[in-house]
């Protein structure tokens, strides 16, 4: 198992296409982070690896640089309509479309043709993509992918390379009958390359990865909390009374320039927004029961400077690259310790300084041991100082 992480890998020295040493000058990127230098050595010799790494550690890059590698190398003489070469699965819209934007940059300088299947956005337009010309990447979520599988729109039977993200949100959305009924329809695992990653490596998952891989290479980068190293965190004991207060109070007296609001539950984040649309910032909200074409504009909304705000269940959490958010605040605590490293991961990226609160009431401070267990380290819980607290008995 590879786990040395302390290589600082220069790009050049991999044996990439022109094409796309071309495409990560332009995109600035010099050296390889940990999860990069791991991969990619073995990746680009077409060997399997299984990865464990967080949101944010540049997996993304990693398995788009093998799968173009991969295609640019052994070009096809003759490919078909609704065959691609390479497929990706994503758990979630979101991260199938950040995915796909991060191709398209990659792809940049090549002829590679990049298409996306997911839920929720228009399904003939889908369809028209996959009907004008050949694939070479398709980056799919489950259920749609098998939607256009059963319509006999798309055949898997000539993929080169599979990759699997984010295999443990897969498990836990309950995905994995999907995948075995997708990896069927694929050559089998010594007749194909696949790669795959997780945030975690659980029985299940390492059973599953054993069922789909062949020999392959692990890599793990450790949830270290590099993420967080630039963020600073703090834990506030509240009242659920005041929760309210200490958040209007940061947004009021900090200098906010963008900020994440996590809520548990699609009705609270809906309370904090409509609560929220009145304050000077421009706010929105990110749930599952907003419509696939909202969401996608939100988050543009966000990236560009538009929105400032955002309110939001978990299903932001994961997969939402927006590099300059000063603030995330936990306005509940997540149930799952994971979740809280992909929350405040969301801050202090591409490395700037960034700011975490959570705000801790007495229903949820039994969360916060397993939360220290699980990043490594202790976060004290502390009293909110006064002059955040002092604008809610002012009015």
């Amino acid at each position: 198992m590879s786990t040395d992480p302390n290589t600082n890998l220069p790009f050049k020295a991999l044996p990439l296409p022109d094409a796309l040493h071309k495409a990560v000058d332009k995109m600035g990127f010099t050296e390889c982070t940990p999860i990069q230098s791991q991969v990619l050595p073995f990746a680009l010799r077409g060997r399997d690896c299984i990865g464990r790494a967080q949101t944010g550690t540049g997996k993304t890059a990693a398995f788009l640089l093998a799968v173009m590698s991969d295609l640019l190398y052994n070009p096809l003489e003759e490919q078909f309509q609704g065959e691609p070469r390479s497929v990706v699965l994503a758990p979630t819209r979101e991260l199938a479309l950040q995915i796909a934007a991060d191709a398209e940059l990659l792809a940049e300088f090549t002829d590679l043709e990049v298409h996306t299947l997911v839920g929720g956005l228009d399904m003939q337009k889908q369809r028209k993509g996959l009907q004008t010309r050949p694939i070479d990447l398709l980056i799919a979520t489950p259920g749609r992918l098998m939607d256009f599988m059963r319509q006999r729109a798309v055949f898997l039977d000539q993929t080169e390379v599979f990759v699997i993200d984010e295999a443990d949100r897969m498990l836990d959305m309950g995905f994995i009958p999907d995948i075995k009924y997708i990896e069927r329809a694929m050559p089998t695992k010594m007749d194909r390359q696949t790669l795959l990653f997780s945030a975690t490596f659980t029985p299940d998952i390492l059973t599953l990865s054993e069922r789909w891989t062949n020999n392959a290479e692990f890599v793990d980068i450790a949830p270290d909390m590099t993420t967080a190293e630039k963020v600073d965190q703090k834990l506030y004991l509240t009242t659920t009374e005041d929760k309210m207060t200490l958040l209007q109070s940061i947004l009021e007296q900090e200098e906010v320039t963008k900020a994440i609001i996590f809520a548990n539950r699609r009705d609270l984040v809906r309370k904090l927004f409509d609560k929220l649309k009145s304050s000077p910032h421009k706010v929105a909200m990110l749930s599952g029961e907003i419509t696939q074409d909202k969401r996608l504009k939100t988050l543009d909304g966000f990236k560009k400077g538009e929105i400032d705000i955002l309110v939001a269940t978990d299903v932001a959490g994961r997969g939402l690259h927006v590099d300059d958010v000063s603030h995330v605040i936990n306005f509940t605590l997540p149930e799952d310790p994971e979740d809280y490293v992909h929350r405040i991961g969301r801050t202090g990226r591409a490395g700037a300084e960034g700011r975490s609160y959570s705000f801790v009431c007495e229903d949820d401070a039994f969360l916060v041991e397993d939360l220290q267990k699980f990043i490594g380290q202790s976060l004290a819980i502390e009293h909110p100082p006064e002059h955040l607290l002092a604008h809610a008995h002012t009015g």
